[in-house]
C-alpha cells in the first residue's frame, strides 16, 4: 500500500455483493468499481480499457472483472486486460478495510 496516501471512505463493506460489483464515484469525477471476491475487495477504475463502458455491470469470476459488451476480463490484481479486444491495463487502487467502512486511496497503482 502506498505510504501517505490519501484515503477516502467510499462504502459500507455490506454494500458490496459477494461474487459482484459496486459502481462508486470518488471526488465527483472518477469511476470505480468495488469489486468484492474470495474474502478480499478490490478497487479498479470502472471504465473499460477498450470501450468506455462500465466494468462495475461485468461478471466477477476467479479474480477477474469481464467487460460485459466485448468480454474482455481484467485481473482485479494488476488490472492487467487478460483477452482481446482489450490490449491495454485499467487503473487499479488500494482498498483498507475499517470496520464496516471501505476506503480506497486515489492514488493509483498501475496507469
Amino acid at each position: 500500500m502506498s505510504e501517505g496516501a490519501r484515503w477516502v471512505k467510499v462504502a459500507a463493506l455490506d454494500e458490496i455483493p459477494d461474487d459482484g460489483a459496486l459502481a462508486v464515484e470518488v471526488d465527483d469525477d472518477t469511476p470505480i468499481a468495488l469489486v468484492r471476491t474470495e474474502g478480499e475487495v478490490f478497487a479498479v477504475r470502472d471504465v473499460c480499457s477498450h470501450a468506455e463502458v462500465r466494468l462495475s455491470e461485468g461478471e466477477v469470476e476467479d479474480g477477474t472483472i469481464e467487460c460485459w459488451l466485448h468480454g474482455s476480463c481484467f485481473d482485479l490484481r494488476s488490472g492487467a486486460a487478460i483477452n482481446p479486444p482489450a490490449t491495454q491495463p485499467v487503473p487499479t487502487y488500494d482498498v483498507k478495510i475499517d470496520g464496516d467502512d471501505v476506503l480506497v486511496s486515489l492514488d493509483e497503482k498501475n496507469s
